[in-house]
């Protein structure tokens, strides 16, 4: 009978915990793996009223205590989590024998624990770069962004592969962290459109956030520089000139207190709702009732939000930052406008409020390009491919033991192609 493998993959954040984008991807990624015939292992953080150990969907999830010690500030809060992510990487994997055959890092955040456990088991490590901070700061200009660019640097020269989300993603990730192209892999995000197939009463729950007589305009994201937020604040007033709308904004973030000080300058205060942050099938349904999802991003890795709309067949409005060139088309799969650009953004959101043919070709498309592109089943299997050529090229396509050279090449992290 031939053996399935073992894949461990290390992420601080895996739902209930919920931060960023991270936990979503590994949640919905480790899942579609498991369906496709791999044993997967997701060490993570605990979080209040969650197991320890749970099984969700065929992944063995683990949840580590991150606040065992004493952290004076965030990087040695991170460290010592490491240590006890590497504590429970060492107890798992010996109770597996050894028979783990990849270690998959997600994020510089879990770097300390996953180099660790490559090193002490010569085990194949890769990585997924969801961004850098190069890119979320427009550059490194303080310690403590050069510690996290280094971080991120020493994660993917560690790693045999680098998983980006996008194209443009693996460009920036080449340049500044200086890894050869040919070393990373571009393998996109997903989205399950099933999530959005839910039967409800569509008049009751809109009301919550809009009056029938609004239309209904849906930003989610963190309120910080990068997301735009600030940009569809400025936008408003224009958008509010030729329609009635209430414009949802979801999402926490060190800026709320900012745009919430500006739309009251701006005296449009009473047109913006600040949910804060939504639980997820409350979110699933928001995407359901809004008649435009606007992404003014001005640095986006990838781009999930407008991912969501397309299955949600609501129609996109985005900068086309990063990773969103990718993914929306012009006049095809949503609208495009131009960065940092109200105006623009303004005119995009009218574009699309003013002709429903135009909508309804956009969100045909756009569905379409979902299903046939964006699957997580498809995803997963072509990272399964990543991992099993990666096995093949090191002696382990056979289950045969790691030689001593290949020992050798593992623990330098090296690549021979």
């Amino acid at each position: 009978m031939v053996q399935r493998r073992n894949v461990l993959m290390l992420s601080w954040e895996f739902p209930p915990r919920i931060v960023g984008g991270i936990a979503a991807h590994v949640y919905d990624l480790s899942r579609a793996l498991a369906r496709s015939g791999l044993d997967v292992h997701v060490i993570t953080l605990e979080f209040p009223g969650a197991k320890g150990y749970e099984e969700i969907d065929g992944v063995h999830v683990h949840r580590v205590d991150s606040y065992n010690y004493p952290s004076p500030d965030f990087a040695s809060w991170t460290f010592m989590m490491n240590l006890n992510l590497q504590a429970k990487g060492i107890e798992l994997m010996r109770s597996l024998k050894d028979n783990v055959d990849v270690i998959h890092a997600h994020d510089w955040l879990v770097a300390t624990a996953a180099v660790g456990l490559k090193h002490l088991w010569r085990v194949p490590l890769l990585a997924t770069i969801h961004s850098t901070e190069y890119g979320r700061r427009n550059g490194v200009h303080t310690d403590y962004q050069a510690m996290i660019h280094q971080t991120e640097s020493w994660l993917s020269h560690e790693a045999w592969r680098v998983i980006c989300c996008s194209d443009y993603m693996a460009s920036q990730v080449s340049w500044a962290l200086g890894l050869r192209r040919q070393n990373i892999e571009t393998i996109p995000n997903g989205v399950d459109p099933d999530k959005f197939k839910v039967n409800f009463d569509r008049e009751k729950f809109r009301k919550r956030f809009a009056t029938p007589d609004e239309k209904l305009i849906l930003f989610v994201g963190r309120l910080v520089h990068e997301k735009g937020a600030s940009v569809l604040i400025e936008a408003v007033p224009k958008v509010l000139a030729n329609v009635n709308a209430k414009f949802v904004c979801v999402g926490e973030g060190y800026m709320k207190d900012i745009l919430i000080s500006r739309a009251h300058n701006l005296g449009i205060m009473n047109k913006i709702y600040f949910t804060g942050f939504l639980d997820d099938p409350t979110l699933k349904l928001l995407y359901r009732v809004a008649d435009v999802c606007v992404v003014p991003s001005l640095y986006e890795p990838f781009g999930i939000v407008a991912l969501e709309g397309m299955a949600a067949r609501t129609p996109v409005v985005t900068t086309g930052a990063g990773g969103l060139s990718e993914i929306v088309e012009h006049d095809k799969t949503g609208v495009r406008v131009y960065l940092n650009d109200p105006d623009s953004l303004a005119w995009g959101i009218l574009r699309v409020l003013s002709d429903k043919k135009y909508v309804e070709r956009l969100t045909q498309n756009a569905y379409k390009k979902v299903l046939e592109v964006y699957s997580w089943n498809r995803i997963a299997e072509i990272t399964k491919s990543v991992y099993e050529r990666i096995l093949r090229e090191y002696g382990r396509g056979s289950w045969k033991p790691v030689s001593t050279q290949q020992s050798k090449s593992f623990s330098q992290g090296e690549l021979s192609y």
